[in-house]
């Protein structure tokens, strides 16, 4: 893997000396649409945001921009939508494909006249991995503008957002996929948590939250439980979206510092201790290099909570991983440490409902694990404890949510544990305790 970037780079050159034509293009377009007559669709699981992405009513002529991580389900999300709703009215095109390395946005108008010669005049168009052709929003645009739908997808956030908020801004829908959310991940078990009524049928659902809370929710990985696919999504996120897109050659330090990310999930750090401690020599390297790990959509980077915007910007800072078993698989800490991996998978939970998310520190000293702000401004303060027997802990945990809801005004308070559930009455009001499962599958979401 040492000279992993070399070869790509030079592959990358290779393809753009040579270009791409009609023929080449018709061949590609081909071989997909074969492809996906072949790919069967057994037990596709529908994901939270699938109704919100296809049903025609609710998108209107806006493009619907599906973005996430490499191999979160993305390109099946979008195949699902068109089987559904466009079959018989739409092309479709893959960028991901190392014949396409270098395709320029000029050569969109090649391909766009490829569909018409092979199919005739169609009314929508599905493009997936559309972060591979620079300025593709302009094509895109121009087609809206004569009346085309567009589906597209991503797995660069700040590539899609910058060229969405220049030519596509009021055109356009975004959606946000994470790999499979815990109720996903039950449907795919072919289990029900509102038929869990008897013991033995709450058992079977708590059995397969620890093995969800354990092995993560990636589509291929849960159905060939093959680990080397997630190791192989790891470097892919950093040799090809990050290391060759940001032209990073020292990619041993970038390794060094994804790994101590994962290691050290849900602690808090700084970018100038993070630099020494790694001998990075400069904070703007791991600023930069986390920038690019967090449009990848590998590790997010929460804020401390402050009223102050700039105290809030100068906070040591606490990241958590898109999966846990995208961390687990390259960690040996992480895999260990069952509160890590809830308080990580509850973060993710927050993500995918759409909240903000801080952690808080009180004026004491005490950490809440998470401020969350949803829509209409609605405010809550989460404590993840994996579970709070101990006296001591019990204490610990309560203390801390007490004094924050005395601070910030906020009243809405939970602990989200392993299997506890109960009201706590406190001075400050009633912090609620409940087991991560019951949360996670809760329908007043």
């Amino acid at each position: 893997m040492k000279n992993l970037y070399d070869i790509l780079s030079l592959r990358m050159r290779t393809y753009r000396r040579f270009g791409v034509n009609k023929i080449l293009l018709k061949q590609i377009i081909q071989e997909q649409a074969e492809s996906a007559k072949a790919e069967k669709p057994v037990n596709i699981i529908k994901r939270d945001v699938q109704d919100s992405a296809g049903l025609p009513g609710k998108t209107g002529r806006h493009a619907v921009v599906i973005t996430g991580i490499r191999r979160c389900g993305k390109s099946t999300l979008m195949r699902t939508i068109r089987n559904m709703y466009y079959e018989n009215d739409s092309y479709s095109f893959s960028f991901e494909d190392e014949r396409l390395v270098g395709f320029e946005a000029a050569e969109l108008n090649m391909l766009f006249e490829c569909f018409l010669e092979l199919y005739g005049e169609k009314s929508t168009i599905f493009l997936d991995e559309i972060q591979n052709v620079g300025g593709w929003e302009a094509f895109v645009r121009r087609q809206q503008d004569a009346g085309y739908k567009f589906f597209i997808t991503g797995s660069n956030a700040s590539l899609l957002g910058r060229e969405m908020g220049t030519k596509l801004t009021g055109r356009n829908i975004r959606i946000e996929l994470y790999p499979f959310s815990f109720s996903e991940y039950l449907n795919f078990t072919g289990s029900d948590a509102d038929r869990a009524e008897t013991s033995k049928e709450k058992a079977k659902i708590k059995r397969a939250f620890n093995i969800w809370l354990k092995n993560g929710g990636m589509p291929e990985y849960l159905k060939y439980n093959d680990p080397a696919m997630l190791k192989h999504v790891y470097d892919d996120i950093l040799y090809r979206d990050i290391a060759v897109r940001y032209g990073i050659k020292n990619v041993k330090v970038l390794r060094e510092l994804a790994l101590y990310m994962l290691s050290n999930t849900g602690r808090r750090f700084s970018y100038n201790s993070t630099a020494k401690f790694l001998g990075l020599g400069s904070m703007n390297t791991v600023k930069s290099f986390l920038d690019y790990m967090e449009n990848s959509y590998m590790i997010f980077v929460v804020h401390g909570f402050d009223f102050s915007l700039k105290k809030q910007f100068l906070s040591e800072k606490k990241a958590y991983c898109v999966d846990n078993g995208l961390a687990g698989s390259v960690t040996f800490g992480f895999s260990e440490d069952k509160g890590r991996y809830l308080e990580n998978a509850v973060f993710m939970e927050l993500k995918r409902r759409g909240k903000d998310v801080y952690y808080y520190t009180t004026k004491n000293g005490r950490e809440v694990d998470f401020i969350a702000r949803g829509e209409n401004n609605k405010q809550a303060l989460i404590q993840v404890c994996f579970e709070m027997e101990s006296p001591k802990t019990r204490k610990r945990e309560i203390t801390a949510l007490t004094e924050a809801m005395e601070e910030t005004g906020i009243k809405n308070s939970l602990i989200i544990t392993d299997d506890r559930e109960e009201k706590i009455k406190t001075d400050s009001g009633v912090i609620e305790a409940l087991p991560a499962y019951r949360w996670m599958t809760a329908k007043d979401r």
